[in-house]
């Protein structure tokens, strides 16, 4: 707990440091080849990409795939930030969807029969103890949420064979990930976590934005402060995020919250 809070309060650059020396590790034991980052677009994982970026320039090695989830209901600012940055970072993104559940409906909220899936899915729905007929496709509930991210970022671990999945979870964003850490071996697929910006705050991450000029979605500006899945996903203020009382106020207030209130279900079962 005392070396957390040592990190937790250290500067802005000896975080930045600090996150570049946990990705220079975890390159030099598992490849850039067989790593893959984990990137929403959202300013936590767009900050951990610039810092791959970072780490990756000074290692000389190029920078690991990025995986990135479409679950079916993406803010367009979102995939803006995510084409502009491939093309000036020149990024390999790679698009991960369950195109087997998403292709059996039209619009959110529609109804999916179980029976309709393939093989995999109804034996990831059946994991979760789901024994309905059918399910609304709404990408953050319980059984959208593991289907439309997780499955759909384990089929990519296992078809690509990565080793190593960096995502940008930070110490105190939720309280499922408060005692998470920056190596974290994972089952099914295996893999291990790697968690480079645990140590950032959400007013960090912001800091290091504007103070390195880091492009980020223009959701932010408009005030949204932490963003998922375009239908459950508001804004509570109209004011830019960086400029409201982040130490103050819940940073994922605009999230929908029955998916907040099982994160340490949706996490035991491998999400983010």
């Amino acid at each position: 707990m005392e070396q957390k809070e040592q990190l937790m309060g250290m500067s802005i650059d000896a975080k930045v440091a600090q996150s570049k020396k946990i990705i220079k590790e975890a390159i030099n034991n598992f490849g850039a080849d067989k790593m893959a980052v984990a990137w929403t677009g959202g300013k936590d994982s767009t900050t951990m990409v610039w810092l791959f970026k970072e780490a990756c320039k000074d290692m000389k090695v190029k920078i690991p795939r990025c995986m990135f989830i479409d679950e079916g209901y993406v803010f367009e600012e979102i995939w803006d930030i995510v084409n502009q940055l491939k093309s000036e970072w020149g990024l390999d993104v790679v698009i991960s969807k369950n195109t087997d559940v998403s292709s059996k409906t039209g619009n959110i909220g529609d109804m999916i029969k179980v029976k309709s899936l393939n093989e995999r899915n109804r034996a990831e729905i059946a994991k979760l103890g789901f024994d309905g007929e059918e399910f609304p496709f709404e990408p953050e509930s319980y059984v959208g949420n593991h289907l439309m991210k997780t499955v759909a970022m384990n089929v990519f671990l296992e078809e690509n064979g990565i080793q190593a999945l960096a995502t940008a979870i930070r110490w105190d964003e939720q309280a499922a990930r408060k005692d998470e850490s920056y190596f974290s071996p994972r089952t099914s697929p295996s893999h291990t976590r790697v968690q480079p910006i645990l140590h950032f705050t959400e007013r960090d991450i912001w800091d290091n934005i504007h103070k390195n000029k880091i492009p980020f979605c223009a959701l932010y500006k408009s005030g949204y402060r932490s963003l998922g899945a375009k239908g459950s996903t508001f804004k509570t203020s109209d004011i830019p995020a960086w400029e409201q009382d982040l130490e103050n106020t819940p940073e994922r207030a605009g999230r929908g919250q029955s998916k907040e209130d099982i994160m340490g279900k949706l996490r035991d079962l491998g999400y983010m």
